[in-house]
């Protein structure tokens, strides 16, 4: 992390005017290094506007993520279990952070969260873009020590946990769950889920999750979130809300308490107690679709899931 830069964003965050000058005695940089980190901030897609006899402002003030403030939103259980929570200003992955790092003990867990992912990945390889300090970018890191049942289900028992994260901070939301791994709001694509899995079946079995949800409304969004969004519009939270921004570092804390909640659980019931809360939140359940497995393609509706997490659909009136 660019500590400089990191250091300007925290001067910058309130949206207000700050001359060249005065940034430059505050952090003990010339002017000429204050305009590179300004135009470094630009390219992950921030709006740093520039006036000669004012100095530099954001588009909108910016709350940004910290350690303590996420802590403060979790429960006990979840606070116990974080053995390791970074805080990043800018990363390839937060997924990739946590990869590199060793496993942790089975019933702990490692997080992370960054203002930025330059190489963030949606499904397929596809990119997954938000501007910094616009999303949020997190990911947990978790160890079984033998494989759950119904493990190709995970990622619909994290899409689960998300929904109750979001419910939490966002009670106004309707929240849906688009099979197998994106989030959906208002007929919109709020974000995503990523899960990598290491290991063997008989275990130690490490997991990485990854969580990628749009917060603040950005015109640099749209195109970039479209690709990877199976044809749903772009939509963040703050389009959602009328009384005020959210506090990413809330959601942040609520997505660790709902992560570990479900995963612990997981671990005893296999997808049989979340398939009934899966269900709830299906928002393909009647809606044609075309599917493609290997060479073939067919199209037909969706009927929900089955108890292993399949996706069921009807083709010329068979359930398949």
């Amino acid at each position: 992390m660019d500590d400089s830069r990191h250091a300007l964003l925290t001067l910058l965050a309130d949206g207000a005017w700050h001359t060249g000058v005065r940034l430059g005695a505050t952090l003990g940089l010339s002017r000429a290094a204050i305009w590179k980190q300004i135009r470094a901030l630009r390219n992950t897609g921030l709006t740093v506007l520039a006036d000669r006899r004012r100095g530099y402002r954001l588009g909108a003030p910016l709350q940004l993520l910290a350690e303590d403030s996420i802590r403060a939103c979790l429960d006990p259980g979840a606070q116990a279990a974080l053995a390791r929570l970074d805080v990043l200003l800018i990363t390839t992955s937060t997924s990739g952070f946590l990869t590199a790092l060793p496993a942790p003990p089975p019933g702990t867990m490692l997080a992370c969260v960054a203002e930025y992912q330059s190489g963030g990945r949606g499904r397929r390889g596809r990119r997954w873009f938000s501007p910094l300090g616009h999303g949020l970018c997190l990911s947990v890191s978790w160890c079984y020590e033998v494989a759950p049942r119904d493990l190709a289900a995970l990622g619909l028992v994290i899409g689960v946990a998300v929904v109750e994260a979001l419910t939490r901070v966002v009670p106004t939301a309707a929240v849906e769950l688009k099979w197998p791994n994106d989030i959906v709001a208002d007929g919109g694509k709020l974000g995503g889920i990523l899960v990598d899995v290491a290991g063997e079946s008989g275990g130690p079995l490490r997991v990485v999750i990854g969580i990628g949800i749009n917060v603040h409304v950005s015109s640099s969004l749209g195109a970039e979130v479209d690709a990877d969004g199976g044809n749903l519009r772009p939509v963040a939270i703050d389009a959602l809300v009328s009384d005020g921004p959210v506090s990413r570092n809330q959601l942040a804390g609520c997505l660790v308490n709902a992560l570990y909640r479900n995963l612990g659980e997981f671990a005893g019931s296999g997808f049989t107690a979340f398939a009934p809360r899966w269900r709830t939140s299906d928002y393909l359940r009647g809606q044609s679709v075309t599917i493609s497995s290997g060479s073939q393609r067919f199209s037909g509706i969706a009927q929900g899931i089955a108890d292993d997490g399949a996706l069921l659909v009807e083709v010329s009136g068979v359930l398949m």
